[in-house]
């Protein structure tokens, strides 16, 4: 029998949505106010959520609190308060649309995540835009 648990968290972060290799006309028609050179940001709230079978003995799929400290290493402390382009490594080549930034939490995630258990990752950018990445 599988279960799902599911912790939830948030960060501020700041972004600009461009490409180097466009003309700023591109850019503009494509990304709109998220092409603002001058950066702009988000309050961030994830759900983080792990599925698989109960361990009997300690009546867990995971320890939460081993979940929400991971999230605060990995996560809020590595994202919290940054200029994602300028200051996170992951970004500085790689768009930070809300699709790319919930891969980099799950990839950052799941080698702390037992293999036979799933991970998902729910991203609100808004409270009315999100994406979900489960690999």
């Amino acid at each position: 029998m599988k279960v799902k648990v599911s912790r939830k968290a948030h960060f501020n972060a700041a972004h600009r949505l461009y490409r180097k290799d466009w003309e700023d006309s591109k850019n503009n028609e494509i990304f709109g106010k998220c092409n603002n050179p001058n950066f702009h940001g988000h309050n961030y709230e994830m759900i983080v959520s792990v599925t698989g079978e109960i361990d009997p003995e300690t009546g867990f799929v995971m320890d939460m609190k081993v979940l929400k400290d991971l999230i605060k290493v990995e996560i809020e402390d590595y994202l919290d308060h940054k200029n994602l382009n300028i200051e996170v490594d992951e970004f500085k080549s790689l768009n930070p649309t809300a699709e790319n930034i919930a891969v980099v939490i799950w990839k950052r995630l799941r080698p702390h995540i037992q293999k036979t258990n799933e991970l998902e990752v729910v991203l609100y950018e808004t409270p009315r835009n999100y994406v979900t990445f489960s690999g």
